[in-house]
């Protein structure tokens, strides 16, 4: 019996020794992913200079992108990326991104650690003041000056890229790598960046979609479809109607404003052309994660209609999610009209429900989402007056615009349930 019970014990420990082993494999692949995404965008990057400088430093015109993608296909067949559309998306990314953009990118990382709406929105406004009014070219322009003093070196020095980069914006070959490696614009991939480029964007506009690709882990084709949808003007431009500084403190007043939208777009796609509440809600819930994206960052679907036994009366809650950052439950009520004053009241009821029966402890207070088909904002400003708990007032619109493959991809409610619970079941009986 001791015997059983000892090798129980052993085989326990070298069964969470094993996952441990598992869990660093794991993160070494992301790792070693992410550091030869990074270093394939540096070498893009590089090739883009590199490309530029030539043009204007011989007055070759956009035709040389076209001869030097044939050369490379003829000369290194096994050699791919390096066709005539990727090289021309490498000279436009060296020309977006110079040294002294990747630098104001990471200053204004490091002042953005803490969400703030209004240090969001001040210095995305910075990024798109006109700050860098100084192209590469004119870069390039001052290394072909420095170069005329060196003239004996110059067919050396320039046959190397990395020499050619370094001597464009006057600093160290590895200055430029840690420059560039430290920037957002290293981290997410080159599809993306592609997205992105494809899109005529401010400056700022551009820095803010990439951080949010990061922190959301996008894949370039919801990046595309974020974009298309103008989440940048839905999320920050937009003049939102809540109480939340009135009623919550800061921070948490600051970072729920900015996670919320106005309006939200749901696809729903297969419902009905007038749809009621209902209706939205059983299609919001049936492609649960599409919509959890639309909410936003760190939320997590925890029930719909939601019963509620009240004194002698049932009251059945839309939608309630729990958002991770807020550390705060997120009570959502769907109106297929426009916004009415006394809907503002049932919400609040419906927050100090879940505020009594669910918040637990260390969760902050209970915020309320009232999404209607339009609302007059003088209204709605005016009928949360008064009222004690976090509310915020948004239209939502439907669209049937998201790619088919992209929904495929999807799971529905059910079939995260269903994984869910071969998971457990999995783990009750090793």
């Amino acid at each position: 019996m001791e015997n059983n019970n000892e090798h129980n014990i052993k085989k326990g420990h070298f069964d969470a020794f094993v996952h441990a082993v598992g869990s660093e494999i794991e993160q070494a692949q992301v790792r070693l992913i992410t550091a030869a995404n990074a270093q394939m965008l540096f070498h893009y990057w590089k090739m883009g200079n590199y490309i530029l400088y030539h043009q204007n430093l011989h007055g070759w015109g956009g035709k040389i992108i076209k001869k030097l993608a044939q050369a490379i296909r003829f000369n290194y067949p096994e050699k791919k990326g390096y066709s005539e559309r990727n090289l021309t998306y490498m000279c436009q990314f060296a020309r977006l991104y110079p040294l002294n953009v990747l630098r104001s990118f990471i200053e204004t990382d490091s002042i953005l650690s803490v969400p703030n709406i209004q240090n969001i929105t001040n210095e995305v406004l910075k990024l798109n003041s006109g700050q860098f009014t100084q192209e590469l070219t004119a870069q390039i322009q001052s290394a072909d000056n420095q170069s005329l003093e060196i003239t004996q070196e110059v067919p050396a020095q320039f046959q190397n890229v990395e020499k050619t980069v370094a001597t464009i914006y006057k600093i160290k070959i590895e200055d430029i790598e840690d420059l560039f490696l430290a920037s957002p614009i290293a981290r997410i991939n080159w599809a993306s960046h592609m997205v992105i480029l494809n899109n005529p964007l401010p400056l700022g506009v551009r820095y803010w979609y990439m951080k949010q690709s990061v922190e959301m882990g996008w894949s370039s084709n919801v990046l595309k479809m974020q974009i298309e949808s103008n989440l940048y003007d839905r999320q920050i431009k937009s003049n939102k109607v809540n109480n939340f500084t009135a009623t919550l403190p800061a921070p948490q007043s600051d970072l729920a404003n900015y996670l919320l939208k106005d309006p939200y777009i749901f696809d729903l796609a297969g419902a009905k052309e007038k749809a009621d509440e209902r209706d939205i809600e059983e299609q919001l819930v049936k492609h649960v994660t599409h919509y959890l994206l639309e909410m936003g960052n760190g939320f997590a679907f925890v029930a719909r209609q939601k019963h509620f036994q009240i004194g002698d009366s049932d009251f059945f809650a839309d939608l309630i999610l729990y958002n991770i950052k807020l550390h705060a439950y997120v009570v959502v009520e769907l109106k297929a009209t426009p916004f009415k004053p006394e809907y503002a009241g049932q919400l609040n009821f419906y927050i100090n429900v879940v505020d009594d029966k669910l918040r637990g402890e260390n969760d902050n207070k209970t915020i309320g989402l009232l999404l209607c088909r339009g609302k007059d904002e003088v209204v709605a400003q005016y009928a949360l007056a008064g009222y004690d708990q976090p509310i915020g007032i948004s239209d939502y619109q439907l669209s049937k615009a998201v790619p088919e493959n992209l929904k495929s991809a999807l799971p529905s409610i059910e079939e995260v349930e269903e994984e869910l619970t071969l998971f457990l079941d999995k783990d009750k009986n090793p």
